[in-house]
Parts: C-alpha cells; sequence; structure tokens
C-alpha cells in the first residue's frame, strides 16, 4: 500500500522534533532553542506543535556550574585527638574549652597566665589523670544520678547566693557551657562517692597509734608541710612590676582563702615547680626551710593561707597543709565546746540508690518529729554505724573531732531538731542534738584530736596511692603533637 505523501512529511517533523528535545534534555540546553525544524517558541514550522508538553513546556533549570560539583581539595578539620587514655580519647575541642575556661577565669582574677604550651601541658594531665579516675570509679560501680547532680548545682548556685537560672547564665556569660559545668560536677561527685566508699570508709586509728604519735610528739622538732605559689619578680626590678607582682601575690592570696583549690590555682600559675604535686613542699623541720617562711605559717592553723611573703625571688602565697612536733598538747589549751550528739547512718551502695537514702532517712525524721517512733529505736533499726547499738549516741563530741559537714550541720540545730538528711564522706545521716556545754582542755580531747588527725592523714595518703596507682596504670597515648 503507498503511503501518501502528506504522512510522511508529517511523521519526519516529528521525528525532528523528538530528536531535538532529546539533545536538549543531554546538553542542557532548551528544546526551543534548536535550529531548523522549529521556530523560536520550539514549535514546529508551520505553527503547529507535536512535541510532548513534559519536554518542551516545563522549564528546566539551570545547569550547575560543574566546579561546585567537586569535593573540596583539602579536608576541613572538624575536631581530632590529642590523648587516649585506655580506650577513652581526650579531644582537642575538650582541650580548648578546658584551656578558654581555666584562661577566662584567671585572667578576670588578675592572674598573669603561664605561657600557652606550658598551660595546655599541664590541662592536659590534669585531665588524663581525671579520665583515668572517672574509669576507675565507674569500674568500681560508683554511678552518679541526675537527681544528685541537680541537687548539687542548686546547693552550688545557693552557696553564690543566686538562683540555679541566675547561676546558669553567670556561667555562660563567663563562656562556660551549662552542660559542661554539670558534667564537671557528675565527674567531682564520682571520684568523691569511690573516696567515701573505698578509702574513707576503711580508715581505722587504734589506740595504739594515738599513743605512739603523741609520744612522737613531746621530743619531736616542729616540722611544717607548705604549699606555695611563686609570683617572680626579680629584686632589681622596676617599681612597676614589683607593685603589679604583690597585687598578684594579693589577688591569689584572696583567691585562697575565699575556698579556691589551692592545688588547682598552683598547676596553673606556680612559678615555683611542683605544679603537679599541688606546690606542696612535704614536711619539712624548720631548720630546713626558708626563716621567712618559718614566721609566716607559725600562727596559722593548718588549712590557713598567710598573706604574701616577699623574697629575692618575688613573691610566695603560703598555705600551712600540716604541722607537727612542738608539743601537740597544746590544740586543746582553753575551755573548748562539746556536744551529746546522737546519729542514724545509711551508706550510698549497689543496693541502695542516694536518692531512695534520702528518702528513707526523710520519712523517718517525718516519723519522729509527728512523734511516731523513737530515735533510738530507728537507729537500732536502720544505722550503720557502729554506735547503732547505742541507739545512735556518738556521747560528748568536741569541735573538729567530727568531719565537716558533719560539724557544720550539728552545730546548725537547736537542742533537740532533727536535720534533715546530712551527706558526709561516710553516707547520710538524720542528726540530733541532745545537749550542749563548755568544758575545760581534757586528755580525752588531745586524744580525740589526734585519733582525728591520723584518720584525716591516713586518707589523705592512701587516696594520694590511689590516684597514683590509677594513672600509672592506664595506658595513655598523646596526640597533641601529631598533625
Amino acid at each position: 500500500m503507498k503511503i501518501p505523501l502528506t504522512v510522511r512529511l508529517l511523521a519526519v517533523l516529528l521525528a525532528c522534533t523528538s530528536f531535538s528535545a532529546a539533545l536538549a534534555q543531554l546538553s542542557g540546553t532548551p528544546a526551543g532553542s534548536a535550529t531548523g525544524a522549529t521556530g523560536a517558541t520550539g514549535a514546529p514550522a508551520g505553527g503547529a506543535s507535536f512535541a510532548t508538553p513534559g519536554l518542551l513546556t516545563s522549564p528546566r533549570p539551570a545547569a550547575v556550574p560543574a566546579a561546585n560539583n567537586r569535593l573540596p581539595s583539602e579536608p576541613v578539620l572538624i575536631d581530632r585527638i590529642v590523648a587516649i587514655v585506655n580506650a577513652e580519647a581526650i579531644t582537642d575541642r575538650e582541650l580548648r574549652q578546658k584551656v578558654d575556661s581555666v584562661s577566662r577565669r584567671l585572667t578576670s582574677q588578675g592572674v598573669t597566665l603561664p605561657p600557652p604550651q606550658e598551660l595546655q601541658r599541664q590541662l592536659l594531665e590534669r585531665m588524663i589523670g581525671d579520665t583515668a579516675q572517672q574509669q576507675a570509679a565507674r569500674e568500681a560501680g560508683i554511678r552518679i544520678d541526675e537527681v544528685t547532680i541537680d541537687r548539687t548545682v542548686a546547693r552550688i548556685a545557693q552557696e553564690s547566693q543566686m538562683t540555679v537560672a541566675q547561676f546558669r547564665a553567670r556561667l555562660e556569660a563567663d563562656g562556660v557551657s551549662f552542660q559542661a559545668f554539670r558534667q564537671d560536677v557528675a565527674s567531682e561527685l564520682t571520684v568523691s562517692r569511690f573516696r567515701e566508699r573505698e578509702i574513707d570508709s576503711r580508715i581505722q586509728v587504734s589506740e595504739s597509734e594515738v599513743d605512739v604519735y603523741l609520744a612522737e610528739q613531746k621530743t619531736a622538732a616542729i616540722e611544717f608541710n607548705i604549699a606555695q605559689i611563686l609570683v617572680p619578680v626579680s629584686e632589681d626590678a622596676p617599681a612597676e612590676s614589683v607593685a603589679k607582682a604583690r597585687q598578684q601575690a594579693q589577688s591569689i592570696v584572696q583567691m585562697a582563702r575565699a575556698g579556691g583549690d589551692f592545688a588547682r590555682i598552683v598547676g596553673s600559675m606556680s612559678s615555683a615547680g611542683g605544679q603537679l604535686q599541688g606546690g606542696i613542699t612535704g614536711m619539712r623541720t624548720v631548720d630546713r626551710l626558708p626563716a621567712l617562711f618559718v614566721e609566716a605559717v607559725t600562727p596559722l592553723k593548718p588549712g590557713e593561707v598567710a598573706d604574701e611573703v616577699r623574697s629575692p625571688a618575688g613573691f610566695h602565697v603560703l598555705k600551712l597543709i600540716e604541722r607537727r612536733g612542738g608539743g601537740w598538747s597544746s590544740v586543746s589549751s582553753g575551755p573548748v565546746k562539746q556536744t551529746r550528739v546522737r546519729h542514724i547512718l545509711i551508706r550510698v551502695n549497689e543496693l541502695n540508690s542516694e536518692t531512695d537514702v534520702i528518702r528513707r532517712l526523710t520519712e523517718i525524721a517525718e516519723r519522729m518529729r509527728a512523734g511516731s517512733v523513737d530515735f533510738a529505736d530507728m537507729a537500732r533499726q536502720y544505722s550503720v554505724d557502729g554506735s547503732a547499738g547505742q541507739g545512735g549516741d556518738l556521747g560528748w563530741v568536741y569541735q573538729g573531732d567530727t568531719v565537716s559537714e558533719f560539724e557544720r550541720a550539728m552545730d546548725a540545730l537547736e537542742v533537740g531538731q532533727i536535720s534533715a538528711p546530712v551527706r558526709s564522706p561516710f553516707g547520710y545521716h538524720l542528726i540530733q542534738v541532745s545537749e550542749r556545754r563548755t568544758d575545760d582542755a581534757s586528755p580525752e580531747r588531745v586524744r580525740s584530736a589526734t585519733r582525728n588527725l591520723l584518720r584525716i592523714r591516713k586518707s589523705n595518703e592512701r587516696f594520694q596511692e590511689w590516684t597514683t596507682e590509677v594513672r600509672d596504670r592506664a595506658y595513655v597515648e598523646y596526640r597533641l603533637d601529631d598533625q
């Protein structure tokens, strides 16, 4: 059958139009720009359109330049590892945040910072030690819940005379992330709980140890354990430099007396060496210490900080850590206050979370205040202290006989009043004061104070041994200088 000429012409036109559209798709050129069979509008010559509507009537996006499709020639560094502690990494970002935070805080206090690389190195070493301690505490089963962290943050804010919201705003204004602050609080609580459970609760001081110590003190030469921070300035420095160094030393004194962590201050700014030991010299007799040091610390009690001291090397800030010798009985001279007190102690452990312990003690206290139960009966039933058999009675205690947290809560109570749950290194207590009196110094007072001193010393020594052991056992890989 012969195909009419008109039909054949139409078929040729349609084929040309389809080929033009396909070519446009491949090249990114609009089909309407093809020459020959179509006009400016993309319609076939003669005015009729045979193109599929989706090919020519819908606009196509402009072609993306080829350069935008290429991957960057150099990788963009988001973060990197600066150290590995066992299987846990410390990142450059974490280190920079710590350096920025410490630098900002010390600068605001008028403290001259050490060289950047030295500050970075010291803080990285501290972060490595802290990380290893956290790991060891977690392996021992120590866990801190969110409620405890919230309660601790609220207490810190209250001590700063702020609400939590105000405290958070202050932190963020100082460039400190609130979440990072909470993590620091959790870390400190974790290690603190470990120390309470594994170290402090196991310290025992025998009567023979008390006897030996008191006998030694009768004939021993006076010794001092001092921590120091040196602000260097030469003897022939200009008056302006001397004045600036003195002002810096005075700022450090104020900061330390306000409760600043002396060891951390030492690690950040001292030029006297011993940063990793908190600037502590160790026990030394008076003949092994500069006379101006001895003169400055002699009037101090352990824990107190002296005014700045000038030497040819600069200005020294001195804190008395411990004093030995010279007659220990001198600590008990004069009238002393005594308190008759009883308590109920419950410890936090794997079976009793902190929240559960606080709730149980709160319920017991409410029942005792309501008069439905007796304190002594509750102590015999619930307390895990050795005094439980005596109804929680600790007898007459002197100032300094108990840990500071217990003593502060005890001193704040009226006779007969029952405290809220009080946390100490030994656990949580309910405390009730039975009587108070003032008594002259007695041999029992000396023995009690000595026993407390030996307990604290043993605890500190054992904790220092533990931190050293943990750091020595840890696998540490440094990558700070890797590029």
